[in-house]
């Protein structure tokens, strides 16, 4: 699985440097639609320079489907325990799209699934720093060695009766703590990094609660940006509710 250990590594790269993710949402009428979680890591490769052309990495540009891949795994993701069967049951929602050409400079990558209800994503973005535990140094097949750490927040999402709401819940302060002080030596650079949200809705927003949001022009796309590392310290920070028009 080579394409898993360079989107580990570029995970990596991402700590040390400026990176932009969003979290984007289509939400249909029926509350059905799509989530994706995504950042652009161009300027990482940017930063990397020359470095990069000296290597033989060739341009790609795949979909990976983690369904497809633990159910090709099942025989050994059986003999695992408990815990670290339901780790890795969280990848099972999604696909993950990832180009990266050294040559010009381009890496991005987009987790994504779609779904009935929006509560079947509710762990997304656990899930996403999930998908770096298929990191250089593990048997990439045995999963086992993709074992993830354990999460320490976790977001919830719900829609119904013209309201959307977003919120994250810390789910063991001492563990939370350890995460932040493990930040430490990267808050400098992580700094200038952010946290978009971008949702589309299926009717005009009435209200939200965050003054700080912005609005497409018709009144149904949300933005909503903040400093990654403001996130990290504070993930409820990014709870939301918004109510729809009629």
């Amino acid at each position: 699985m080579k394409i898993i250990r360079i989107w580990a590594c570029s995970l990596v790269l991402a700590m040390a440097a400026s990176c932009n993710f969003t979290e984007e949402i289509f939400l249909n009428e029926d509350g059905s639609g799509k989530l994706s979680i995504n950042f652009d890591g161009s300027e990482i490769m940017q930063m990397a320079g020359e470095e990069l052309g000296k290597s033989d990495e060739k341009p790609m540009d795949s979909i990976i489907s983690f369904k497809s891949f633990l159910e090709e795994k099942k025989d050994s993701i059986a003999q695992l325990s408990a815990e670290e069967q339901a780790k890795l049951k969280r990848l099972e929602p999604f696909n993950m799209h990832m180009v990266m050409n050294p040559e010009e400079k381009v890496m991005k990558f987009d987790l994504f699934s779609e779904f009935k209800e929006i509560t079947e994503v509710n762990d997304a973005f656990n899930a996403f720093q999930g998908a770096s535990s298929f990191g250089p140094g593990s048997d990439k097949e045995q999963p086992g060695g993709m074992a993830t750490e354990e999460p320490t927040t976790e977001i919830s999402y719900s829609f119904g009766k013209n309201t959307f709401t977003r919120k994250a819940k810390i789910l063991d302060q001492a563990l939370f703590q350890q995460s932040l002080d493990s930040l430490q030596g990267a808050e400098m650079f992580l700094s200038s990094s952010t946290y978009t949200l971008k949702y589309h809705f299926p009717r005009r927003v009435k209200s939200a609660n965050v003054e700080t949001a912005t609005f497409s022009a018709d009144g149904k796309t949300l933005f909503y940006e903040v400093g990654f590392m403001d996130l990290m310290k504070n993930p409820n920070i990014l709870d939301l509710e918004v109510e729809l028009e009629d």
